[in-house]
């Protein structure tokens, strides 16, 4: 498994040198809210502010979907990922689908 500080928005490390792109990892992962959860989530945007059920399962689908990419450029060869990206997409009624991708990297110290 890539250690999560191997894994950078910029396109290098600091006394790190890229020696090799291998390709694109990713990580996907596709939630749905419950019924209860749609429920309290509905209670709780009577009184405004930060809606924390829906604020956890972002949270949980983001972490799913960046170690499945750490998984997956493991799964290449890789010991780094540079240019990490989130995207998230609803896809249906209650279905979001957040991906994590970017590029993976072997690196050496400088």
């Amino acid at each position: 498994m890539i250690r999560s500080d191997f894994v950078t928005t910029a396109f290098g490390f600091q006394r790190y040198r890229v020696v090799r792109e291998i390709g694109i990892a990713h990580g996907i992962v596709v939630r749905s809210r419950s019924i209860i959860g749609n429920f309290l989530g509905s209670i709780q945007t009577i009184f405004g502010g930060n809606i924390t059920i829906y604020t956890e399962l972002c949270e949980q689908a983001r972490r799913q979907a960046f170690e499945k990419m750490m998984t997956d450029a493991a799964g290449l060869g890789a010991n780094a990922i540079i240019g990490f990206r989130f995207e998230s997409t609803d896809i249906g009624q209650g279905l979001t689908e957040v991906l994590a991708y970017g590029t993976a990297v072997e690196v050496a110290p400088v």
